[in-house]
């Protein structure tokens, strides 16, 4: 067993992982002022993955951005972190941010409109702590998406504008990390079952994957 505790999902994709460091990632709906980030990782500039009045609630002196090297303008823009402390990676590129080891992973669509390939999007597996956690962003399911070696990995279900309950369940069963927290599903997309349709596929499947709802 792996603990999840550290991590919480506040409303579609915008989760917080605690540890050393205070990670979040796409926050959206964020009305309290926390301020207590350290890294904000951002996965795509869709409105419920990048919204400038989140980060404003979670920002503190010292926080450091990261950002597709795609949305860089935007990010410089929009964001109100400072321009020295955004960083812009491109996809299938690994790097060192302090103790954080972070390896930016593709994330895009196959045949849906709504996240190009051509866009360089990103997921994230990153380290710390000696746990590895894999955000996907919002992708379907794909070759280099069923390569990574995670401990934890936050997927989307929801279907619509990302893979559903179906695909995310046999994707995370090639991938075997020991825990799967399910996003992005019962706000924007999806519906508010599916967490646990997700849950009992799993269950059902015979594979030994933690799997804990957070949404």
């Amino acid at each position: 067993m792996i603990s999840t505790d550290n991590i919480s999902v506040n409303m579609n994709s915008s989760i917080r992982i605690a540890g050393s460091q205070i990670l979040y990632f796409d926050p959206y709906e964020i009305k309290e002022q926390k301020n207590d980030a350290d890294v904000i990782f951002i996965t795509h500039e869709h409105y419920d993955h990048f919204q400038p009045e989140s980060i404003l609630n979670i920002k503190k002196e010292g926080t450091i951005l990261v950002a597709p090297e795609s949305m860089k303008e935007k990010a410089l823009k929009e964001s109100g972190i400072p321009d020295e402390k955004c960083e812009f990676y491109r996809p299938g590129t690994v790097h060192e941010l302090g103790k954080l080891l972070i390896e930016t992973i593709p994330a895009y669509n196959k045949i849906k409109p709504y996240h190009p390939k051509t866009k360089r999007w990103l997921g994230y597996l990153v380290k710390m702590d000696g746990v590895s956690y894999y955000v996907s962003g919002d992708t379907d399911s794909n070759e280099e998406i069923r390569k990574v070696n995670c401990d934890v990995a936050l997927v989307p279900i929801g279907g619509q504008f990302t893979m559903g309950v179906k695909h995310a369940a046999e994707l995370i069963q090639k991938m075997k990390p020991k825990a799967v927290v399910p996003t992005h599903y019962g706000s924007v997309a999806g519906k508010p079952t599916d967490g646990t349709d997700f849950k009992e596929l799993l269950e059902g499947s015979g594979k030994d994957i933690q799997v804990d709802l957070k949404l």
